[in-house]
């Protein structure tokens, strides 16, 4: 059973040869990997580890072309820096490097539409436009990630709440959802008519060649919804369908990511087009496995579910191994299960605990 089989079965609630997996991690991980085969090339690692999925994104810095500069052909997240090293994306929001102990992580450090106080405000403002995205080295980037279609690829469409919170700020974001509810609307509209144009490009540029569409919302935290179910049928859930219902056209399944307790959107989520979830967070409240298996294991399949917070960089490699294998005898019974971290490995997990994730100890 090839890569690319093994997950479009799983999918469809097939049982297969072996639960399909993925992977994702930190910059310091992937330096513990290089160490550990001894070499730097990333696919050759994921070939390594025997990880079925590939992604192919919209920030590739191949497919961007903000305010008409030319970048150089690669698949890192497109930005350009400030001389006080800042990075500002494609929307325009800012972040800083940050070190902690164990890692650096970026964090958004400016709002360029903080001081927006109506739509008015906001139409002034340099939103990007789909002309700045070139996807004429789409089948070229795809063969580079996925040489003979062995793989599953998924395209990454990116984010609507997220990207939007990041250029007003997310205290600016939630006052305006309760006080002054266009200008979010506003913000994530202009964002999700990008979305939908780079889809549709994509899609009629190489879409037998993409598997699943992906996208992905912070919706929630650790303990419960960052908004009520209310709030995010009134203005969210219609720009997410949108964008899903462009996907569903072209006859692509739906990968969606959302970190914690989502569990009172699922239903909404499945109702909509999502058919994978995304990160299953063993440690937010109400993510049991058992229960979302029993109570939308038909309809939805499930990606991620290993811990990050705990487990991986704390537990051993034999506990590892354990929760592996209940993950694959709950979320994968009759199929519908793909194995992967609950995000990406952080950097102060030990490779011993990576290794037994996926069965190479």
């Amino acid at each position: 059973m090839s890569h690319r089989q093994r997950v479009k079965l799983a999918i469809e609630h097939k049982i297969t040869d072996r639960v399909p997996m993925d992977f994702a991690c930190e910059p310091e991980i992937w330096n513990k990997l290089q160490k550990h085969f001894g070499t730097d090339d990333k696919f050759e690692i994921l070939h390594k580890l025997d990880i079925d999925c590939r992604i192919v994104s919209y920030d590739f810095e191949v497919f961007c072309r903000p305010l008409g500069q030319e970048v150089r052909f690669g698949l890192s997240t497109w930005r350009k820096e400030t001389p006080d090293g800042v990075q500002i994306d494609m929307w325009g929001a800012s972040r800083k490097y940050v070190q902690n102990e164990f890692a650096g992580y970026e964090e958004l450090c400016d709002y360029p539409l903080a001081d927006a106080k109506s739509v008015e405000d906001l139409k002034r403002y340099n939103w990007a436009q789909p002309d700045w995205w070139d996807f004429s080295e789409l089948e070229n980037v795809i063969e580079k990630i996925n040489p003979d279609g062995q793989y599953h690829v998924r395209y990454r469409i990116g984010s609507i709440f997220e990207t939007a919170w990041s250029l007003c700020g997310m205290d600016k974001m939630f006052m305006n959802l309760v006080l002054n509810p266009e200008i979010p609307g506003y913000i994530m509209d202009r964002i999700n008519e990008v979305h939908i144009e780079n889809l549709k490009r994509v899609m009629e540029t190489a879409g037998d060649k993409i598997d699943m569409v992906y996208s992905y919302d912070d919706l929630a935290g650790q303990q419960n919804l960052l908004m009520s179910p209310e709030m995010w049928k009134s203005i969210v859930r219609p720009r997410q369908k949108k964008l899903f219902d462009v996907a569903k056209s072209f006859n692509k399944p739906i990968m969606y990511h959302c970190c914690g307790n989502i569990s009172r959107l699922i239903d909404d989520l499945i109702d909509i087009g999502v058919d994978v979830l995304n990160p299953i967070q063993p440690l937010a409240l109400e993510m049991d496995f058992a229960e979302l298996k029993k109570a939308f294991g038909l309809r939805l399949t499930f990606h991620g579910g290993i811990d990050i917070q705990e487990l991986l960089p704390h537990g051993t490699a034999e506990q590892v191994s354990e929760e592996v294998e209940r993950a694959k005898r709950i979320l994968g019974e009759n199929g519908g299960y793909i194995l992967s971290p609950a995000h990406h490995i952080q950097a102060d997990t030990p490779i011993e605990n990576i290794l037994a994730l996926y069965a190479l100890n």
